[in-house]
C-alpha cells in the first residue's frame, strides 16, 4: 500500500509553479508510482489568481476541492465550486480563474499520453 499526502517528503520534493498562477505538487506520477495513469497532482491558485490558459496531450479530470472559479474548456467557461468535476478532453484548450476571496485548490488526474 502506498499512502501519500502534501506533507510527505517525496511529494514536497515535486513542487513546482502550474500555469504560471498557481504552485503544484506531484502526489502520485507515472515515473515513481502508477502504471496506466499519467500522474495525481494538487495545485493551489490564490485568489485574483488564475491557472493560464493552455493545451495538454492527455486527457485531464479537475476536482474542485476549495475555492470558487471559473473553468473555461474550449469555448465553454462555467461556474465551478467544491465537489465539481471536471473532464478535459485531449488536446482542448483549458483554464481556471480563482474568482472568489480564498485560495482555490485542486486535484488534476492526467492519462497517459496516447501513443
Amino acid at each position: 500500500m502506498l499512502v501519500r499526502d502534501l506533507e510527505h517528503p517525496d511529494t514536497q520534493a515535486t513542487k513546482y509553479r502550474a500555469h504560471g498562477g498557481g504552485v503544484a505538487h506531484m502526489i502520485l506520477d507515472a515515473r515513481r508510482h502508477l502504471s496506466t495513469v499519467m500522474f495525481l497532482a494538487h495545485a493551489s491558485v490564490p485568489a485574483g489568481n488564475k491557472l493560464e490558459g493552455h493545451v495538454d496531450p492527455m486527457e485531464e479530470i479537475y476536482i474542485i476541492q476549495t475555492g470558487v472559479g471559473d473553468m473555461q474548456v474550449d469555448d465553454e467557461i462555467r461556474p465551478v465550486s467544491p465537489g465539481d468535476c471536471i473532464h478535459i478532453p485531449i488536446g482542448s484548450y483549458h483554464e481556471l480563474t480563482n474568482t472568489g476571496e480564498e485560495e482555490l485548490t485542486i486535484l488534476v488526474v492526467a492519462g497517459l499520453i496516447p501513443g
